[in-house]
Parts: structure tokens; sequence; C-alpha cells
């Protein structure tokens, strides 16, 4: 590691946009798969991994669905959790807002409770082992109906407490925000802020109707947004945060190469993006790694990591003396 991509990995950060079943990593997929006595289609640790190869989001989707299987309970939960955590902690990655899909669990039978409970459980152990703080947000499924979500935004009331965002993810081809509408705004009623995955693989119009429809504080992904030229006017002057995950977006092939990637040239523009990591045991990195990428193949100055870190912290749902207080710390670095 040269003395910059040191620097990046000392970094304080935030990361505002990580499934945490997408961080389940071949070896605890294995071990958890053997402490519930699941029988996988893969002889290996390595054969798992090199099924971890795909060309576009169904592919991955298929293989991550397959993964999340292995979670029985609150112990599993709360070790997928723990293991993303550590991680963090390694790369300086100081407050996270990871998504969580209950459906993906709750249509095999596991309760909502357990998923919560162990979650939870790691996220405030980070909290005094480890200085992490957190804020956890729920995703809702795109690709099943509207009933569903409808069906899982009642699980999750007694749990408010726990959660303090929902989102949209999922296949975003052919499932556009408008479907969900409707759901979003009873979230918004029990007192949920909201956020969506709009313009990666969907179009420039997914991040409207994410904005108008569904009222986001922030936009998943979002990198489509260059599309529409009055769009990008509007997301920097209201200042929407992007949730932009490099090595996934090369790794879906939204982008070919990461030198055409556009994260830089949108922060230049005055467009509040971030660098996340998505489902970083499928696509190659952690947060490090996504800044380490986006450094070598774009030139990343030392200022503009820090101007990424700090939109990371501004862009997260921490109140304003919070905020203050890391943008105040970042300032220190230049």
């Amino acid at each position: 590691m040269n003395n910059f991509h040191s620097f990046l990995n000392n970094l304080p950060k935030a990361e505002l946009h990580m499934h945490l079943e997408g961080s389940l990593e071949p070896e605890l997929l294995f071990k958890l798969a053997q402490r519930n006595q699941i029988k996988l289609p893969f002889d290996s640790v390595e054969a798992l991994r090199a099924a971890y190869e795909f060309g576009n989001l169904q592919d991955f989707l298929d293989i991550y669905y397959q993964g999340a299987g292995v979670l029985q309970t609150e112990q599993d939960f709360y070790d997928l959790t723990w293991a993303y955590l550590e991680r963090c902690k390694a790369q300086n990655v100081l407050h996270v807002e990871p998504f969580f899909d209950p459906q993906t669990h709750t249509d095999r039978g596991i309760a909502f409770d357990t998923v919560i409970k162990g979650i939870d459980r790691a996220l405030q152990d980070a909290k005094t082992q480890l200085g992490i703080s957190s804020r956890l947000i729920m995703c809702f499924l795109r690709h099943l109906p509207e009933a569903a979500a409808f069906e899982t935004l009642e699980q999750s009331l007694p749990y408010q407490d726990k959660i303090t965002a929902v989102g949209l993810d999922s296949s975003e081809k052919g499932f556009p925000p408008e479907l969900f509408e409707r759901v979003f705004a009873k979230a918004r009623e029990a007192g949920f802020l909201t956020v969506a995955h709009a313009g990666e693989e969907g179009p420039a119009e997914y991040i409207w109707q994410a904005l108008d429809l569904l009222k986001v504080q922030r936009i998943d992904h979002g990198v489509r947004c260059v599309e529409d030229p009055a769009l990008v006017e509007h997301l920097i002057k209201i200042q929407m945060p992007l949730t932009v995950c490099p090595l996934s977006n090369t790794k879906l092939c939204v982008f070919k190469d990461m030198r055409e990637h556009n994260i830089l040239a949108l922060l230049e523009r005055g467009v509040k993006v971030t660098i996340n990591s998505d489902d970083p045991a499928y696509f190659g990195g952690y947060m490090t790694e996504n800044f380490v990428a986006v450094a070598d193949a774009l030139n990343m100055t030392k200022a503009q990591a820090i101007k990424l870190a700090e939109n990371s912290f501004t862009a997260s749902f921490l109140s304003e003396a919070e905020k203050a207080e890391w943008v105040k710390r970042l300032q220190l670095l230049h």
C-alpha cells in the first residue's frame, strides 16, 4: 500500500450504501452453512468465490439470495454484521448506515424479530467496542409486489427505535419508484426517513420519481443522472446526496472500466457524491478498496478524497452537531 493508499485507508469515513447480506464473505457463508446443516452446491470456499463472478445485476442477485439462505438464527445475523463492522474498524469507517432486506428472510420463514435483533445487537456492540456509530435502513425489494412492502412496513413498526429509514433495492429495470409511492408515504407518516436505489440500471427518470414521489433524503447510486442535464443541475441546487458505489458499477458493467466512471466529474461540478461499497463481498472490496480504485483510475487528489469523506458525513443521518464535528476534524487533514 503506497502512501496515498494509506492516507485513504486512515481517512475518517462514513458508509451510506452497503447491504449487510452483500457483505457475506465465502468463508463465513461456508461456516454458517455448516453450523445450520445447510447443503451448498459448492464443495469449497474457492468454488464459491469463483461463482461470485457474474455479468449483470440479475446473475449477482441470484447468487446473493442463495447465499442469504444460510442466515437462520439471531447469532447468524449478529456474526454477519459484526464481520462487516470489524472491516470498517480496520479501514477507519467510523459511521455506517447499512441496509438490510427483511423480505429475503421472512419469505423463507425467518422471523423479522430474529433478523433485527441480531443486526441491532452487533451495531450496539460496535458503538461501545469499536467506536462506530450507526443508523439502520430497512429496504423493500422492488421486484416483489407493493402489498408485500406494506406487510414488511407493518412488521417493522414495533422496532422503530432500531430502524431510522426505509429504502428500495433489488432489480431496478422494470420496477420504477412510482410503484412504491403509497408505501413510502405511509413510512414517512410513521416517522421513517427515506432513500431509494435509482439511476444505476434504471434511467434518469427513476431518479426524478424517487425525488418527487418517494420524497427521498438520498439517492442510492444515481450515476445515470448525467443523461439529463436538468436533473444534474437540480441535484446540485438541492444538494441531494448520491451514494455512489464505484467497484459495484464496474463489476455490473454500468461502466466498462473505472477510468470511465463519472464520480469525480460529478464531484467537481458540485454534486454531493459519496463513495460506498454496496455488496463488498461480491464486488471486490470495502470502502478503502473503492477509494483506492477511484484514486488509481481517475487520479484523485487528496483534496477530492477529503471532500468525498466530508460528503459521507454531511449526507448521513447523524445530527447536525455530529456532522459539523466530523467536518471540522476532516478540515484539519488539508
